[in-house]
């Protein structure tokens, strides 16, 4: 089990890592997983926030945004997980956790 600041600390992390980035690091993939990323964690932020509404999708504001919007969208869920009453996103925090590690794995940073 993970806690909230181990997956606030590896959303940073990428964050950090893809906002340094070259331009042609983010073309190749980096840009592209780092946005799948955000995107992800953000339906999982609304999902666990709010379950009756549908998830707004997150937009496409480019290249040089997408560190930002990895790190909004990770903040955002660590703090819905870490405020809700206990047990009842079991796992969402590990896998979460798991899915940043991956993509930024997947990213080459």
């Amino acid at each position: 089990m993970h806690d909230t600041s181990e997956l606030t600390a590896a959303v940073e992390r990428f964050a950090d890592r893809l906002r340094s980035a070259p331009q042609s690091r983010l073309r190749q993939a980096a840009a592209a997983e780092g946005l799948a990323l955000a995107r992800e964690l953000a339906v999982r932020a609304q999902r666990a926030e709010n379950p009756d509404r549908e998830p707004r999708t997150m937009p496409d504001a480019g290249l040089f945004a997408v560190g930002d919007q990895l790190a909004v969208a990770g903040n955002d869920l660590a703090e819905v997980l870490r405020t809700a009453p206990a047990g009842s996103h079991e796992g969402e925090l590990d896998e979460a956790v798991r899915l940043v590690r991956e993509a930024m794995e997947r990213a080459g940073l």
